[in-house]
Order: structure tokens, then C-alpha cells, then sequence
């Protein structure tokens, strides 16, 4: 806790709940004061599903943080693409600047998943690149929600994929006190089975470094601050907060609750029980595999576990950890993994946006994930356990206790069907219309083009334009940058930050143009745009 201020402790669901406080010199119009009474009155009343058709431009966004606000219960929105999340995590954040809003996208710039492929004998190793940031933000979503209610999580598909077990990661915090006697070597220790790693160089997230008497940790959660822990003999003298460039105190404590550095944290006496686990369980694929004759399958299964086994002994992690999370988690085959709604608890808000696409891509992941591992387990790459690490199946989905809002301006046969009559929001408050729409020749059309972005420009508005390509669209960002127009490529390179940075930008006035292949998502709103250019549609 702060010198002279309350303790910092771990949330406890009994003590009084902080509200939700939407801040907004905007006020409900048009059909949203009726949307947002009729969503609530369904919530109160224990419905499970509703529906809000809303028309694009009706403000569904402000809707559901007035639902929010009135029903104060957490609340996990989500979203079918990251570009789409970024724009409403932004949004959300602005809305609640008291509140705890959150951002759960998948933590990976780049992702090759392993695989094989038997009729070629190819086997493709596991090659991703991890965005430091982004794990940083899910770290933190995790925290927020074990430490408090007043919690918006905006994510993407990445939250129906296999986690850790709340449980678990809740039980590896540890709290320090100042005048508290303890032995630096074990305060070592303790950091070491959190997963922190010492580096007396860097300061980088998850990491400690120990210089005399004075321990400094990086939380995994944050890059914002250092924790400064003073020691004098075995006794805790001070706890600070300091700026990492600077070195300014920022904060002073006499109670602090340290996180894990990461998600797969363990216990070492539980990794020792799951490493028990898996060596059974390997012991029974070996004696298969040596039954059918497949001493191939054999001895690529057995090298790779013992290497595994004896990483996890040693260091309580090893490459590809995920696929012993069965063992790790104490789960049963068949036991549906822990993920990101395991940590909401049981009294909590789904919202599902732009439902129409959302809700397939759920129902999509499982299969395509089990077919491939199925093919790693059979032909000794995997124990039959990796299997489940996997996403959340559909039906897994449909028993969550939580109620569901759909969102979309055009929902599917399965939410009318599930969440009955739509609550409708047709009028848009800003009085905006329909755009008009035309159809023009392809011949001259660049020359057309720019003639409709300079008039735009003058009247301080953006254009995004969309071509059928990668390549006609770089082409095209390099004809219009030696026309001198401020342009941007949005591409599938892009990383996922960078892309609402590119977005951010052209709202500001640093670009007037944004071309790709794939603006027109659902859901994605820019006021700023109001040219909107198809090269060669169909």
C-alpha cells in the first residue's frame, strides 16, 4: 500500500464494488435510450441472449457502455478481427478513464503453428514472433480481473484459446511487507518460481536484477515502473516505485502484492506432479507406438518428451510448453481448457460484436486446430495430451453461464434464432444519411480519382481506397506519394499496434488517403472518411 493509504491487496468479491463511471459530454438520442432500457430490463430479468440490431452509424458502441454503467457487472467484448478491437478498446477507454479497460488480442506478430505433413514427409516447426506489448496488455487483463470488478476486456479470438487456470496463476502472488523479515535468497527464489529472470543489465519486462542489498523487478504486467525492494541484512527496510529512465521515486509502500511474470507460472512442486504426469503418459504412447512397430514414431516421440521433462524439472518451462497444459492445469481429456473467461468468475457481460461474423469464427477454430495436432499425435510429434490445448469449442462457448448481448446490423439465423425478437436502433443520432453511391468507368479511373481526393482534401476530409491486390495497392500508394498526397498502406505485414497507429494518423490530418486490400471491415468506424473509392469492384 501507499505510505499512509489503504493496503494493496488482492480483490476480494466481498468488499464493496467499484461502479462503472462513463464519462461523455454526449447523451443518449434517438433510438438508444430505448435500446439501452430494453437491453438492461432483459439482463435483470435473467435473460441469456439478446439481440441489438443496430444500423450502421446508430452508435451501438455507446449503447452498450450506457448498458454497462447501469448493470456494472464485468464485461468481456468481443470482436472478430484485432483492427476492429483496437478501435474499441480506444473507445472504451475513453469512455471509462476511471475503470480498468483492457485489450486481449493474440500476443503473436507473426504465427506458423507446427505441423506435418505425411504425404511429403514435411514437418514444419513452430515459428512465431511474440509483440512484447501485446503480451504485456493480456498480462495485465489477467490482473485487473483477479483484483477487482470494474473491468471492460475488449478482445479478439485469441481469448477462446487454452490459458492458464486462474486458480493457479492467483495462487503464485506474493505479498511483501516493509519490516518483514525475510531472507533475500529466498525473495530470489520466490521471483525465480514466478518466472521472473534475473538480468542485471537490462530492465526488461519479467526480469530483476540484485545489486547488494537492493532487489529491482520488473513487473511482467507493465512497462510504466520498477519495484525497488531496499533490504537491510534480512530485513525489508523500503518498498518504491521508481521510473525506469529517470530513476524518480514515484510512489513509496508498506504492503505490495507482486504478479507473476508470466501466465505459465507454476508452483514447482505441481510442475514436479504434471512432470510425473507426462512421463506416464509417455510411457503409454511408447509402448503403442513399439506394439504397431513404428519405431520411427518411437524414438521422435521419446527424445523430444525426456528433453521436455527434464526442461521442466530443472526450469519449470521448455519450448512448446503449451501442449502439456492438460498435465500442468490438473485437467481430464475431454475437460474444457481454462482461458480468459475463467478469470471473469461467475457474474459477468458478454458482448458480441458484429455478430454476424464473430460468432461463425468461434464455431470455425476447434476443427481446423484438432486436425492438425491429430496429425502431429499420430505420427509421434506430440503426446495425445497436446490435443488439448485447443480453443474453446462452440458448444463449450453456448454453456458459459455468462448473458450475451449480440451486436450486428445484420445478425445471423443463430442469434435471431437464440435471442428472440431484436432490440432495433434505426435513427442515427447524428442525423447522418445513407452515403450515395456511384458507379464509374474504369477507364481514367486514377486520374478521376484524384481529381474527387483533392476535393476532399480541401474540405478536410480523408479517402480510403480499396483495390483487389497487394500489389496494385503498393503500386498505387507510390504513384500518390509522387503526386505529393500524404498516404498510407495499411498491408498484412502491418503489425497489429502499427495498424491502429496508421488509422490513428489518418484521423489526425498526418495522412488524407489509406489504401488497401481489406479496409471495408464490419464495424470499423473513421468520421473523418467520407470518400470511400473501390478501384475495379464487381
Amino acid at each position: 500500500m501507499k505510505e499512509g493509504k489503504p493496503s494493496f491487496l488482492l480483490y476480494n468479491r466481498n468488499m464493496s464494488e467499484k461502479l462503472f463511471k462513463l464519462v461523455s459530454d454526449y447523451k443518449p438520442m434517438g433510438d438508444q435510450p430505448a435500446a439501452i432500457d430494453q437491453l438492461v430490463e432483459g439482463l435483470n430479468a435473467g435473460k441469456h441472449e439478446q439481440v441489438l440490431l443496430g444500423a450502421t452509424g446508430t452508435g451501438k458502441t455507446f449503447t452498450i457502455a450506457n448498458v454497462i454503467q447501469k448493470v456494472n457487472k464485468p464485461t468481456l467484448i468481443f470482436a472478430h478481427n484485432k483492427t476492429l478491437a483496437g478501435q474499441l478498446y480506444s473507445e472504451f477507454k475513453a469512455l471509462f478513464p476511471e475503470n480498468a479497460v483492457e485489450y486481449f488480442i493474440s500476443n503473436f506478430d507473426f504465427y506458423q503453428p507446427e505441423a506435418y505433413m505425411p504425404k511429403t514427409d514435411t514437418y514444419i516447426e513452430k515459428n512465431a514472433v511474440t509483440n512484447d506489448e501485446i503480451d504485456m496488455l493480456r498480462m495485465s487483463a489477467y490482473n485487473s480481473l483477479l483484483e477487482r470488478r470494474d473491468v471492460i476486456v475488449v478482445a479478439s479470438v485469441a481469448c477462446i484459446y487454452a490459458g492458464s487456470n486462474p486458480e493457479d496463476y492467483k495462487d503464485m502472488f506474493f505479498t511483501l511487507k516493509t519490516g518483514e523479515i525475510i531472507d533475500r535468497q529466498e525473495l530470489i527464489k520466490r521471483l525465480i518460481t514466478m518466472q521472473y529472470q534475473r538480468n542485471d543489465m537490462d530492465k526488461l519486462r519479467g526480469t530483476f536484477s540484485v545489486k547488494g542489498d537492493v532487489i529491482e523487478i520488473c513487473p511482467g504486467h507493465t512497462d510504466k515502473f520498477i519495484i525497488r525492494v531496499e533490504m537491510f541484512d534480512d530485513e525489508v527496510e523500503r518498498i518504491t516505485e521508481i521510473d525506469p529512465l529517470t530513476k524518480e521515486v514515484q510512489n513509496g509502500y508498506t504492503v505490495y502484492s507482486f504478479f507473476p511474470a508470466s501466465g505459465y507460472a507454476r508452483n514447482h512442486d505441481d510442475l514436479l506432479i504434471a512432470c510425473d504426469n507426462i512421463e506416464k503418459e509417455l510411457e503409454e504412447r511408447l509402448a503403442y507406438f513399439k506394439e504397431k512397430g513404428k519405431m520411427l514414431e518411437y524414438e521422435r516421440l521419446e527424445q523430444r518428451c525426456r528433453y521436455d521433462i527434464e526442461a521442466l524439472r530443472e526450469m519449470g518451462m521448455c519450448s512448446g510448453i503449451e501442449n502439456y497444459a492438460m498435465h500442468i492445469d490438473h485437467r481430464v481429456p475431454g475437460q474444457r481448457p481454462y482461458n480468459l473467461f475463467d478469470y471473469f468468475g461467475d457474474d459477468f457481460l458478454i458482448v458480441v460484436d458484429e455478430s454476424h461474423v464473430s460468432l461463425p469464427q468461434i464455431r470455425g477454430m476447434y476443427n481446423g486446430d484438432h486436425q492438425r495436432k491429430l496429425t502431429l499425435v499420430e505420427y509421434g510429434f506430440r503426446l495425445p495430451s497436446a490435443l488439448e490445448n485447443r480453443p474453446m469449442t462452440f458448444e463449450e462457448w453456448e454453456e458459459l453461464p455468462a448473458p450475451r448481448i449480440y451486436m450486428s446490423a445484420t445478425p445471423g439465423d443463430y442469434e435471431l434464432e437464440h435471442g428472440g425478437k431484436p432490440i432495433e436502433q434505426l435513427i442515427r443520432p447524428t442525423g447522418l444519411l445513407d452515403p450515395i453511391v456511384e458507379v464509374r468507368r474504369t477507364s481514367g479511373q486514377i486520374d478521376d480519382l484524384m481529381e474527387e481526393i483533392r476535393k476532399n482534401i480541401e474540405r478536410k476530409e480523408r479517402t480510403l481506397v480499396t483495390t483487389l491486390t497487394v500489389k496494385m495497392a503498393e503500386d498505387l500508394t507510390d504513384y500518390f506519394r509522387k503526386q505529393n498526397f500524404k498516404v498510407a498502406y495499411l498491408h498484412h505485414e502491418t503489425k497489429t499496434l502499427e495498424r491502429s497507429e496508421i488509422i490513428h494518423d489518418l484521423r489526425s490530418g498526418k495522412y488524407d488517403i489509406l489504401v488497401g486490400i481489406n479496409l471495408l471491415r464490419e464495424g470499423l468506424d473513421i468520421p473523418e472518411v467520407s470518400l470511400i473509392a473501390i478501384l475495379d469492384a464487381d
